[in-house]
């Protein structure tokens, strides 16, 4: 176990570990054991009663924040001609095709997300390698390997983020940061609630979602009873 400072063990004595908190009081407790004096970002997770090892229980997707992550992500579009000038128009940071991928197979990784049009998608595969483990490659599942490239930035610059169940059934999503109203943390996890609901997989059996808890980067675990959801 890595040993904690003083900050966190501090902030840590806040938050009695055997209680569900509303949802308004979780927000409260999480902003209270920030220890960091960077504008953190505060993180749900969610704990599924899911078997990810089954495909048919697999959850993946992408869901826009109602009032942003607070960061704006730096898109680079795999696109070319008309695609390519409408995801420049749509503000996208980087648009290119070859270029981009002989810049990336060098070491370069200046963007947060990866979009391509589908034609792109056997050139960019080439990227798998690289991509993949920093989980950027293009994935239909989560809006980012389409022709409708302007819908696509423009719902990565709103406050897109996406989502993945982990080997052991947990998700993790960024709600906002420290410095955002309480109320817009809590319409942002509230978004994230209901898009994990209707993502539960037919397949999966049993209590569903299993523990839900909020974090600030480098603060404690707080428990949120998912009855105070609306």
């Amino acid at each position: 176990m890595a040993k904690r400072g003083k900050k966190y063990l501090e902030a840590a004595k806040l938050v009695d570990r055997a209680t569900a908190y509303s949802v308004t009081e979780a927000i409260e407790l999480v902003k209270k054991t920030n220890p960091a004096k960077f504008d953190a970002t505060v993180e749900v997770a969610f704990r599924l009663g899911v078997d990810p090892k089954k495909a048919d229980q697999q959850i993946r997707g992408a869901v826009v924040l109602p009032n942003g992550t607070g960061k704006v992500q730096s898109v680079l579009v795999f696109a070319k001609g008309e695609k390519a000038k409408e995801a420049e128009a749509a503000g996208a940071d980087y648009v290119g095709d070859a270029d981009f991928i002989n810049k990336i197979q060098q070491g370069w990784f200046d963007f947060d997300v990866v979009v391509a049009t589908p034609d792109m998608m056997g050139e960019v595969g080439k990227l798998g390698r690289v991509l993949g483990p920093k989980g950027l490659m293009p994935n239909p599942k989560t809006g980012t390997v389409t022709f409708d490239v302007t819908k696509a930035v423009n719902e990565i610059k709103a406050g897109k983020v996406e989502y993945r169940v982990d080997k052991a059934g947990n998700i993790h999503v960024p709600v906002g940061k420290v410095s955002f109203e309480n109320e817009k943390l809590a319409e942002n996890l509230q978004t994230v609630y209901d898009t994990m609901l209707k993502a539960k997989p037919a397949a999966a059996k049993g209590t569903y979602v299993k523990n839900v808890t909020v974090a600030s980067t480098m603060g404690p675990g707080v428990k949120v009873d998912a009855s105070t959801f609306a």
